[in-house]
């Protein structure tokens, strides 16, 4: 979902006051990887910002955060979820039809203080051809399935096709279950994560932008809670992003709001089986530090979860590519 920001000199005055020090420069990723492209970025580290803006509920802490530079013609802008693939490894989409990966860099005290090897490849069609216009390839959700899949989510053309290995992924991929459901052209599967496990079928959550969520397997797609009538508008919270709770039943799902001119806020809140919401764990709003946020990825940490959430800075240079993690203590 794309949305544009504007009072360009206030954003950007509020934006430095939520900066610190850079993480240091990127570690290239090597030559030799079949397929894939390095890319070139510079990170800094920032803060949550000014006081006011961030919330935390008690038991959540921030474990630092990074915002992500790039050239305008780099395939590093516009992303729109991720997941982990290892201990620090990332997997990101674009909602132009990229597949990004990279390496988390924690400084001694396991705070994310850098981003290295970062590698693009474009997303393919089903005759395994790259996706090349932004109507095909606009992928707003993925998924790690237990057994190491990738699974894409797409709008406009609303589909989910399997990718296979991130680390390899199938040039020709396999369409899979989605929401019998008529989403608008640019509201659709924003949510998507791993639902199996605990005695549940193989399958996927899926939470669309404008309302409803579904339980999905090879067979059929069941809802959990029903679309709105009204469908939810961008100046309201609506779920962007979800991942599997790796400590114990449910999800965790970012969701963002929107209000003309320069209002954006992101929050962060667990999800049960039946489809209910809990209590904001994070928000995030002016004058702190916030943007377009979009995705999110869970991981177990010793005692804690860890949270990583990525915002969609959209190609525009009055919007940021950050990447957030905080600790809950489940």
């Amino acid at each position: 979902m794309r949305f544009r920001l504007r009072l360009v000199v206030a954003w950007a005055a509020l934006s430095l006051a939520a900066c610190a020090s850079t993480g240091g420069p990127p570690r290239p990723a090597s030559l030799a990887l079949d397929g894939w492209a390095p890319q070139t970025v510079s990170t800094r580290v920032v803060s949550l910002g000014l006081p006011g803006g961030a919330v935390l509920a008690q038991g959540v802490r921030y474990a630092g955060g990074l915002q992500i530079s790039a050239a305008v013609n780099s395939p590093i802008h516009s992303l729109s979820d991720l997941k982990l693939t290892g201990e620090d490894e990332i997997v990101s989409v674009s909602d132009v039809g990229d597949l990004v990966r990279a390496r988390l860099r924690l400084d001694g005290r396991g705070r994310l203080a850098g981003l290295d090897e970062i590698v693009s490849r474009r997303l393919t069609r089903l005759d395994g051809t790259p996706i090349t216009e932004k109507a095909e390839g606009d992928a707003e959700g993925l998924v790690v399935t237990d057994d190491g899949r990738l699974l894409v989510s797409f709008e406009r053309d609303h589909r989910i096709w399997d990718y296979g290995r991130p680390s390899a992924p199938n040039a020709r991929p396999t369409p899979v279950r989605h929401p019998d459901f008529a989403f608008s052209e640019n509201d659709g599967m924003e949510g998507i994560a791993w639902a199996s496990g605990r005695g549940a079928p193989d399958g996927w959550r899926v939470a669309g932008e404008s309302g409803g969520v579904w339980d999905c397997s090879p067979a059929r797609c069941v809802v959990v809670t029903a679309p709105p009538e009204t469908p939810l508008p961008d100046s309201e919270y609506r779920i962007t992003g979800m991942d599997r709770d790796p400590a114990g039943d449910g999800w965790f799902v970012i969701e963002r709001r929107y209000r003309a001119p320069i209002d954006a806020r992101g929050r962060i809140r667990r999800m049960t089986a039946d489809g209910t919401l809990g209590p904001v764990l994070v928000e995030l709003k002016l004058p702190g530090t916030t943007d377009n946020f979009e995705g999110i990825a869970a991981q177990r940490r010793a005692d804690d979860v860890r949270l990583y959430i990525l915002s969609d800075d959209n190609f525009n240079p009055a919007q940021r590519t950050l990447l957030l993690a905080f600790d809950v203590r489940p």
